[in-house]
């Protein structure tokens, strides 16, 4: 059994899925920042698929990059320039090869929190 990773963001400051933000994934491997992909989420602020899907899946650092000042820009969030949040970087490690690793984001124009969830 191989492990998984997915995500999903919600806009806090509406109260909805944050549908349309894009997000881009990395592996960390030393110095090395390898990019794996780039997804786009949807109407339920969540990707059509894992965002690492359990063929790719392997123990290691990685980073998520949620590109939340595009997104605010396209909600018509009044603009700041720049902007107090524009790119999110989530770094984190997984560690075991079998489990489902879930990565969230909670977003405002002001602040963001995450979290392990299942």
């Amino acid at each position: 059994m191989s492990g998984f990773l997915t995500t999903h963001v919600l806009d806090t400051a509406r109260g909805l899925p944050a549908a349309g933000l894009r997000i881009d994934l990395y592996r960390l491997e030393g110095d090395a920042r390898l990019h794996l992909q780039s997804t786009v989420t949807n109407q339920d602020g969540r990707t059509d698929a894992p965002i690492l899907p359990a063929g790719q899946f392997a123990t290691g650092v990685y980073e998520l990059v949620f590109h939340a000042g595009a997104y605010l820009d396209a909600t018509s969030t009044p603009p700041e320039a720049p902007r107090f949040l524009n790119v999110i970087p989530i770094r984190f490690g997984i560690s075991d090869a079998a489990s489902h690793y879930h990565v969230p984001l909670l977003l405002s124009p002001f602040g963001y929190s995450t979290y392990r969830g299942s």
